[in-house]
């Protein structure tokens, strides 16, 4: 690692926004400003309704404040994320919550007006004002605006939808962060037993005792069963809502609005999960001799993700921002200075404390041109992957912002992109300047994981959620049911390789709970192929690229995904071709790492 230059903070300043925390007054008087501005332009909308125009300068007006609007919204939700993640006992943000998904529910209902005002104009107005200079940088959102809406309830069905969902659909979401942030697991250390957060205890998962791992995985596995019926509860509801949506939209399958979210076809996605099926037999390999270096015949679910190493090597949160800012700059300065400006100036939440939710995000605060990044650091290699990742999802807001704010909504599978790309170059940094055989190894099996991850966890998140999804069209299914589903699924993706599964992992995972995007699995899966790939061909452009990159970047809230890798990659991703190229990338990482390992 590079030698310690400096000394960063690792709690985030998020008074540079708000100052007071959720007490701020100066967030209140924002959100009642932003209030009043939601009312003013649905106020507006209606009188259109009533006279409709198609007088472009007054679509300029409304479009003009739509983003403004989406804009503040965003800084709003982002400050709310921030409270809840870093303390899941503060009451006061939990209230704010409340409150901002009332506004976000009073929005989406005058963007509905909106997209009934879009359908009634002629089609030769509609391409007319397209095409006008002032809406073609904002052409593709509209548009797709435009064909979503026709394929939803009317305006006032939508809007009933909506408003229904704040205290149920939303609730449900809160209901289960509420359950998760009370959890706490005890852990015994040195004789002593202690109450860990699911954050903290998540990180005694990467433990190099398997004991300790034991410990942890059957004592968070009684914790979740605890709670299992009002999880169970959350789910179903969650679920039912979504299905019970989607039938009175005259939708069939519960795929496609993540993949319409996405921007992506089903064709493009089988052929990614068919790749993926034919590339296991090299993760298997690795999986046996990993379970050798382990001294085990098989490995157990809380050993797929533990270092092989006995010896835990520790870095500083110091040590970790100066070797990422270093191998950011050997890519491209502009992503180091940024990656320098987001540690210097505070942008990072890394303490490792009781009460932080588990995990790790980046959110963008709009308004503010800013992003804030969320992780407990604990001084491992992957927490370092996390931090690269994370300052990728950073960075690629930050080459966006000067775009229009539809332009800058970009899906999930190409959000991946920039984050696994800034991860694989730190990574592959790391195993290149190793010091020595063992640590060779241990960076490269802790960068194989993500393979697995993305091959194998992953695909049995989206096999449970696709088999769940279709027993839930039948009624209620039982946190039994729910268990011997996610089993299942965790056999299928990992080709029964392991003694021992994860029958709560419904429970534990976030991402089946959350209500701001349904499927929150096959992009992940996506984005790091996709990115992967895009990788292999700038080590082969060498430092031009760094260009071409940002030029993608900046284009993925303006195009399908198809149409992006056409455009940039002269790929087509309903083939196979790019997804093995980006596989064989992941073979070599392992046939290098059994080289090494071969006694």
């Amino acid at each position: 690692m590079a030698e310690q230059k400096k000394m960063y903070s690792m709690t985030w300043d998020l008074d540079v926004f708000f100052p007071g925390g959720s007490e701020s007054p100066n967030f209140k008087m924002y959100i009642e400003t932003l209030e009043k501005d939601i009312a003013s332009f649905d106020a507006a909308l209606l009188h259109l309704t009533e006279q409709p125009s198609e007088d472009y300068d007054v679509w300029k007006g409304v479009l003009d404040q739509l983003q403004g609007l989406s804009r503040r919204l965003g800084e709003a939700g982002a400050f709310i994320s921030c409270l809840t993640a870093q303390d899941m006992k503060d009451a006061g943000a939990k209230m704010l919550r409340g409150r901002i998904s009332q506004m976000g529910a009073a929005y989406s209902a005058s963007l509905t007006k909106l997209d009934q005002l879009f359908l009634e104009m002629s089609n030769a107005g509609w391409e007319n004002l397209l095409q006008d200079s002032r809406f073609a940088p904002i052409a593709f959102p509209l548009a797709e605006r435009r064909r979503r809406a026709t394929d939803r309830l009317p305006a006032d069905g939508e809007s009933l939808a909506g408003d229904l969902a704040v205290d149920g659909y939303h609730a449900w979401g809160d209901m289960y962060n509420t359950i998760v942030g009370r959890m706490t697991i005890p852990f015994t250390e040195n004789g002593e037993t202690k109450k860990l957060s699911i954050g903290q205890a998540a990180n005694k998962m990467h433990s190099t005792d398997r004991e300790v791992r034991q410990q942890v995985f059957h004592a968070m596995g009684k914790a979740w069963e605890t709670e299992e019926d009002l999880l169970a509860t959350t789910l179903n509801h969650l679920a039912g809502f979504r299905l019970n949506l989607y039938r009175h939209r005259g939708w069939d399958s519960p795929l496609k609005e993540p993949l319409d979210i996405n921007r992506m076809s089903e064709k493009t996605l089988t052929t990614m999960w068919e790749v993926i099926d034919q590339n296991k037999g090299m993760l298997l390999k690795f999986f046996k001799r990993k379970a050798k270096i382990l001294g085990v015949e098989k490995l157990a679910w809380y050993d797929v993700y533990a270092p092989i190493s006995q010896t835990e090597s520790k870095v500083s949160y110091d040590e970790a921002a100066e070797f990422i800012i270093d191998q950011f700059k050997r890519f491209d300065p502009r992503l180091a200075s940024f990656a320098e400006k987001a540690f210097r100036e505070r942008w990072i939440e890394a303490e490792d404390r009781p009460g932080k939710r588990p995990g790790g995000f980046c959110t963008n605060f709009s308004d503010s041109s800013q992003s804030r990044i969320f992780m407990t650091f604990a001084g491992t290699s992957s927490n370092i992957s996390t931090l690269a990742h994370e300052l990728g999802h950073a960075y690629h807001q930050h080459v966006m912002n000067d775009l229009p704010q539809m332009a800058q909504r970009y899906a999930m599978n190409v959000a991946e992109t920039a984050s696994t790309f800034a991860e694989l170059i730190v990574s592959d940094a790391a195993i290149r300047e190793a010091k020595s055989k063992e640590e060779k190894i241990n960076l490269l099996e802790d960068k194989i994981q993500r393979a697995v991850a993305f091959f194998m966890d992953i695909q049995a998140r989206f096999l449970f959620e696709t088999r769940f999804y279709e027993e839930r069209k039948d009624g209620l299914v039982s946190s039994q049911r729910l268990r011997e589903l996610v089993v299942e699924a965790e056999k299928e993706a990992f080709q029964d390789s392991f003694t021992e599964y994860h029958p709560y992992f419904w429970a534990s995972k976030l991402h089946f709970h959350i209500t701001g995007v349904p499927f929150y699995n096959f992009p992940y899966t996506f984005g790091y192929l996709f990115s992967t790939g895009l990788y292999g061909r700038a080590l082969e452009a060498g430092p031009d690229f760094a260009d071409r990159y940002v030029d993608l970047l900046r284009d993925t809230g303006r195009m399908t995904t198809e149409e992006l890798a056409q455009k940039h990659l002269g790929v087509d991703l309903s083939r196979p071709e790019f997804w093995q190229h980006a596989a064989d990338l992941i073979h070599a990482d392992i046939a290098h790492f059994l080289e090494l390992t071969n006694e």
